[in-house]
């Protein structure tokens, strides 16, 4: 709240309070009543106010539960529209957007929901699987991290999951249980299931509530995000996770083509020919779509027609490493043992750093630094800029592989071979914390709205708080 110290500032303060108290001065008789551009977001969110029915020509304070972000002044009419900023430190959940008349102590509200959602793999079209808006879970915090609570399928658990709107959704990796599944993210209970003919084993995508996502009977799903129910379906042998942007769905295949597809009906918009299957998430940035190919090849290819711009030939495989786009750079791993870093508008190499085992997955990339696994034993630390190893991270017990990584307030998450999920302090590469599951662990965390969550094949989806 800001200081009240002065009599201008006191009044505002006295106002907003006994505000809360009354209901709204009529006016031209009716109440006085407020609109917001968005209900929902993540914090940092811009959204306009907008008023009507108050005094005319009267001040307006708008506040966020009760720090004091605006002021403005009524219309003739007793209307007004201002801008306001979600506050950096506004944790997830339900909060008040007030706007109190300083003279009249006309007052309205309207709630706002502060969610910090990874709706799809690499938490944004553009990859990099770091989450900027989590506030809640800092390296002190996750080192006291708890669990939450489990949900048990008929099969493992590969897919990786994501959360919008307070629902988890994640599919299964085995004939047992052929299921998409929609969670509470907070109780684990079940919303809904969504069955297919086929192993749903990659990462759903949730855009402007429908889910999307492909299951090994060869079909690309549209479900409703809030009942389940189908949109539509189209036959499609996909090979990676999708990605969302701007309408459209950019998807690998087994028959070597990246397809684009429209969101609302699945209509093919275009496909680009490969030499070989792409197992890696498509990422978008500025227009062009990245993503690398078995054929030892990283393409960029034009977002709307998709015309090659450039192609990356690495050393061997890019098996299962979704580009991550930051700042006009290019972060992609290769099976080569490499982590590239390529130049997004020509393709040219900046810098490659060598690890002593292969690097199948997808790099995470957060304030200045890339992070990977490799077969070596090793999770290591990059700078960005560079390249330079700035630490490494080797948890023994027989961890020779690790998921892709998920970022978040200063702490980075995966899970390994031993069976458990780790956090690491990002900064420096300490070991904040670690979970021992039943089995191995395939499915990369993600961070929303202040919880851990993480798939494990021993069929479990864990929850952490």
């Amino acid at each position: 709240m800001k200081d009240f110290a002065t009599p201008f500032t006191m009044k505002r303060a006295v106002l907003f309070f006994a505000a809360l108290l009354l209901l709204a001065a009529p006016v031209f008789g009716q109440s006085a009543s407020i609109a917001l551009s968005a209900t929902s977001g993540p914090p940092t969110t811009k959204l306009s106010v907008s008023g009507s029915h108050f005094s005319a020509n009267d001040g307006v304070d708008v506040y966020f539960d009760s720090t004091h972000l605006a002021n403005t002044t009524s219309s003739s009419t007793g209307s007004f529209k201002v801008s306001i900023q979600v506050p950096s430190s506004a944790k997830p959940g339900s909060h008040t957007i007030t706007a109190v008349a300083q003279n009249s102590g006309g007052t309205a509200q309207k709630t706002f929901t502060v969610q910090t959602n990874w709706s799809q793999f690499g938490f944004v079209a553009s990859g990099g699987r770091y989450n900027p808006y989590e506030n809640v879970l800092t390296p002190a915090k996750a080192s006291t991290l708890g669990l939450d609570w489990t949900f048990t399928a008929n099969a493992m658990i590969f897919s990786s999951p994501t959360v919008a709107n307070g629902i988890l959704y994640t599919g299964t990796g085995s004939g047992n249980d052929l299921n998409l599944y929609a969670l509470n993210a907070t109780t684990g209970a079940k919303i809904w299931s969504f069955l297919t003919g086929g192993i749903v084993n990659s990462a759903p995508a949730v855009a402007n509530g429908v889910v999307y996502f492909s299951s090994t009977d060869n079909n690309v799903y549209a479900v409703n995000a809030a009942t389940g129910a189908k949109i539509w379906s189209v036959p499609l042998s996909v090979s990676s996770p999708i990605a969302v942007a701007n309408g459209v769905l950019y998807l690998g295949s087994f028959d070597h083509n990246l397809y684009a597809l429209n969101a609302s009906n699945g209509a093919t918009i275009w496909t680009f020919l490969t030499g070989n299957a792409i197992s890696a998430t498509p990422t978008v940035a500025n227009g062009v779509v990245y993503v690398g190919s078995r054929d030892f090849n990283v393409y960029a290819l034009n977002a709307s027609t998709g015309a090659k711009i450039w192609n990356f030939t690495t050393g061997y495989q890019i098996t299962y490493s979704s580009p991550a786009v930051l700042n006009g750079v290019v972060y992609v791993a290769s099976a080569d043992s490499n982590v590239y870093a390529l130049n997004a508008s020509t393709g040219a190499k900046i810098w490659s750093f060598t690890a002593f085992g292969s690097i199948g997955d997808s790099p995470a990339v957060a304030n200045g630094m890339v992070y990977v696994g490799s077969t070596d034993n090793n999770f290591y630390a990059l700078n960005a800029t560079t390249g330079a190893e700035q630490w490494t991270f080797n948890p023994g017990d027989g961890a020779c592989c690790f998921t892709p990584a998920a970022v978040a307030d200063g702490v980075v998450y995966f899970g390994a071979t031993d069976s458990k999920v780790y956090a690491l302090n990002a900064s420096t590469g300490g070991e904040l914390w670690s979970y021992t599951t039943g089995s191995v662990i395939s499915s990369a965390p993600v961070v929303a709205n202040g919880q851990l969550f993480i798939g494990s094949d021993d069929k479990n989806v864990y929850a952490f708080h």
